[in-house]
């Protein structure tokens, strides 16, 4: 047999063998994610954790996210932070899409480009039209932090801690038309003490609900998600409006309960603030001060002594407040407007023997 015969027959055993060798990687889902803030960056750490995996069947093929704001107390103009993620992890700039209303023709267009099999809403701020909810393949699923049909709307953990539940959870559900309405996929129970404050349970309620959402991303992405979804029941929904700065104040006519309920729900945005009047009983001089209330407590003695019912007193590192019902809050920590947070026994220390009286 001559060598260039030889030759012929290598290089086509061999290329038959590399080509049998090598099986074409199936394509993988196109998932969008929807999602803004701090907490929504959660969700979408574990789905670009999952869509890495050996296995994995989708992958993140874009972001819709709000436009960039001010930030950094009005100083900067910066994406979100869930923008700000995705392109630390890569993801190309032109794949980050930033539309004023998810309803706009040029947004949507460039969805259906991305042709996405599924949308997954974490926290996005942005109303879904129909039009868009009709381009995901299997729909659109939202992670809602409250126990649906409970707390449907923009504030679920804050007005679940202003009404002093001690059970909350996360739910995983499909996006319809109506707020909040849509068949429950899955959800997850959180049993809650009287401390815990917004923030932290936001937190933590996203971070189960990224959870939920990679357990079920399979029975979502083969159909089987719907017949098992579980229809919410209305006559039982709840709303949770959004909050509006005016409601940061507090009243020590209402009970310490209410008030303590209050501080917890509002911490971080927009916080809870009190009128004291500072009185000097040797120079006569009155002082209002506007506090920010931070940290409290329901004063397990509810005894109030004579003459104290309008004034705070200091106890055991506390702020004591007289309340509605024969109630006291204990103050723990407090914060003057342009300065930091500090405890009660700093604040207290700082009057020099003044009387503080509540408003």
């Amino acid at each position: 047999m001559n060598s260039a015969l030889m030759l012929r027959r290598f290089i086509s055993v061999n290329a038959s063998a590399t080509l049998s060798s090598v099986t074409p990687s199936p394509k993988k889902k196109p998932l969008i994610f929807l999602g803004s803030p701090q907490v929504s960056v959660t969700v979408l750490e574990a789905l670009f954790d999952a869509s890495s995996a050996p296995n994995s069947s989708f992958e993140v093929a874009g972001i819709v996210t709000q436009p960039p704001a001010r930030r950094d107390r009005g100083r900067k103009v910066l994406p979100s932070p869930v923008a700000q993620y995705a392109l630390e992890k890569g993801l190309p700039s032109d794949l980050i899409l930033y539309p004023e209303k998810a309803g706009d023709e040029a947004f949507l267009s460039t969805l259906r480009d991305l042709q996405p099999e599924l949308c997954v809403t974490a926290a996005y701020g942005n109303i879904l039209p129909t039009k868009f909810l009709n381009i995901p393949v299997h729909g659109t699923v939202n992670i809602h932090p409250s126990l649906l049909p409970l707390y449907r709307g923009a504030a679920p953990v804050q007005r679940a801690l202003q009404d002093g539940v001690q059970e909350t959870g996360v739910s995983l559900a499909f996006t319809v038309r109506k707020l909040d309405a849509g068949a429950v996929i899955a959800s997850k129970r959180l049993q809650l003490d009287d401390q815990i404050k917004a923030p932290e349970l936001l937190s933590l309620l996203f971070s189960e609900g990224s959870k939920l959402l990679i357990r079920e991303l399979p029975s979502i992405f083969d159909g089987s998600a719907k017949s098992k979804a579980v229809p919410q029941d209305d006559s039982r929904a709840t709303l949770a409006p959004k909050i509006a700065p005016d409601e940061a104040w507090l009243s020590f006519d209402e009970e310490a309960f209410v008030l303590h309920n209050k501080v917890r729900a509002f911490a971080g945005w927009p916080g809870t603030r009190a009128k004291v009047l500072v009185l000097d009983d040797k120079s006569g001089l009155q002082n209002e001060l506007e506090l920010k209330i931070i940290t409290t407590r329901i004063c397990q003695s509810t005894e109030v002594l004579n003459g104290e019912q309008h004034y705070v007193t200091f106890k055991k590192g506390s702020l004591v407040f007289p309340c509605g019902g024969g109630t006291a809050l204990e103050v723990l920590e407090v914060q003057l407007p342009g300065k930091r947070a500090i405890n009660a026994a700093a604040f207290w220390n700082g009057l020099r023997g003044q009387k503080l009286k509540k408003l």
